[in-house]
């Protein structure tokens, strides 16, 4: 294959990867983006096997088979709330082959013709190195935290900010000097260990309720770490593809920073993660209990349905009983919609994945600003596993730790339904003053049998 007809392969898998992207935009594209990012990586692995300077076919044969293997068993494997934590470790895999791409490029630099063009590569180097680190260990930690092998409250260590700069300033002196001396593998090494300690601090320094907008900002290095593989390899489409992950991964950070009222910059900074409080024990009036017999003839009764999904839906794999009851209230005459907070489980855009995994129609899950004014109009909530995300003490406790984010506002509807294991608080540990309201009813138990219960009285 020729060098120019491997660049018109690239420029055409980089609009399949650009066609993706607004593909995966919307839940009714979201298959035949997927199918456009599959030709493209496809076309883009093709074209740099055949390319005319490619050595060592064989082996990336034997690589692409194990990775491919590998890939295959964990995709059949991993269940869908296990998704987040996955991710989180692909992360880390982008991290580490930056990493070991620097190292590569710098001990087998190619001829260049300019001292210029010898700077930028070692510029190249060693940037590419120190993001590829950080998102190498910051994965690592985000993905112990999302397992639960890792404490979910935030590390706090004294003058952890000082250290953050530090690091920085620190690692901005040794890139000087790695310029400076043409290429010092002193500066490389202490600089990798640097980035290593500070991925890990970054990280580990935010607590494990704010682990969606961490996951979704390492998506965006994972994405910087790729582009400047990219830049040490001379490679246009990995240049491109690289920009294309950091940037959307970077705007969907700001997105769920808003949903959630956090600082973006603090994201960066590693900052915002503040210890869990845990308060179980502190009720706030009388709560009243229901059962499924008594929902189910509420739900009869209802013209209009709102149900709220949370990461608790998740877990109990209560999708697919929702989609069944659903479908026998529509049945009913009963207007059925799903209401879905930006930070729902444990990853953006979870619960609609898993809405659409149990058939549920697009046309139904609405977003939470969509929705949001029609409570006062909805006859009954079902809150399936959600709690911060339903939090009233959000918008009315200004000393709440989670005041000011943004939440589906369910007490303004007549009824509301909350599917709980027990009174414990959420993953935020802020007890919740909805499961107090007077027109609130809790149905304690598994979500998946009391949704089969609910189905069978209908």
């Amino acid at each position: 294959m020729s060098a120019g007809l491997v660049q018109a392969a690239y420029i055409v898998a980089a609009l399949f990867f650009i066609m993706s992207l607004a593909g995966l935009s919307k839940q009714e594209t979201a298959k035949s983006g997927n199918y456009y990012g599959i030709a493209g990586m496809a076309i883009a692995l093709i074209a740099t096997i055949f390319a005319p300077d490619t050595s060592g076919f064989g082996w990336i044969i034997v690589a692409m088979v194990i990775g491919a293997s590998i890939g295959i068993y964990y995709a059949k494997k991993v269940e869908m709330t296990q998704m987040p934590e996955l991710v989180a470790i692909l992360h880390s895999f982008v991290g580490m082959a930056a990493v070991l791409v620097g190292f590569n490029s710098y001990l087998d630099s190619p001829e260049v013709a300019t001292h210029a063009e010898h700077v930028i590569h070692l510029v190249e180097i060693f940037l590419g190195v120190f993001i590829g680190a950080v998102t190498f260990t910051g994965s690592i930690v985000a993905f112990g935290k999302l397992r639960g092998v890792i404490s979910s409250s935030p590390l706090n260590i004294p003058h952890k900010h000082k250290w953050n700069l530090a690091a920085v300033v620190v690692s901005a002196l040794l890139l000087i000097y790695f310029v400076q001396v043409d290429g010092s593998a002193f500066a490389l090494l202490i600089m990798t260990l640097i980035a290593f300690v500070f991925g890990y601090h970054l990280v580990a320094s935010i607590g494990g309720a704010d682990m969606p907008v961490v996951v979704s900002m390492l998506n965006s290095y994972s994405g910087w770490a790729a582009a400047a593989a990219g830049f040490m390899l001379a490679n246009d489409l990995l240049i491109v593809t690289g920009a294309l992950v950091g940037s959307s991964g970077a705007i969907l950070s700001y997105i769920m920073c808003k949903a959630m009222n956090r600082s973006f910059i603090s994201v960066i900074a590693g900052g915002f993660g503040q210890e869990i409080v845990i308060s179980e024990g502190d009720e706030q009036g009388e709560h009243r209990e229901t059962f499924a017999e008594d929902v189910a003839e509420l739900l009869k009764n209802s013209k209009s349905v709102i149900i709220t999904p949370g990461y608790g839906m998740a877990v109990a794999q209560a999708q697919y009983p929702v989609y069944e009851i659903t479908e026998k209230l529509r049945a009913l005459g009963v207007e059925v919609r799903f209401g879905i907070h930006p930070v729902a489980g444990r990853l953006p855009g979870h619960m609609n994945v898993l809405l659409a995994e149990a058939k549920v129609p697009y046309e139904i899950v609405l977003e939470m600003d969509e929705i949001n004014d029609d409570f006062t109009e909805t006859d009954t909530v079902l809150v399936i596993g959600a709690n911060d995300t339903v939090n009233p003490a959000a918008l009315e406790d200004p000393n709440s730790p989670i005041a000011g984010m943004p939440v589906l506002e369910v007490w303004h509807a007549k009824n509301v339904i909350v599917f709980k294991r027990s009174m414990n608080t959420g993953y935020a540990g802020v007890q919740n003053p909805l499961f107090f309201k007077e027109n609130t009813q809790m149905l304690f138990g598994d979500a998946k049998e009391s949704v089969d219960s609910i189905a069978k009285f209908l």
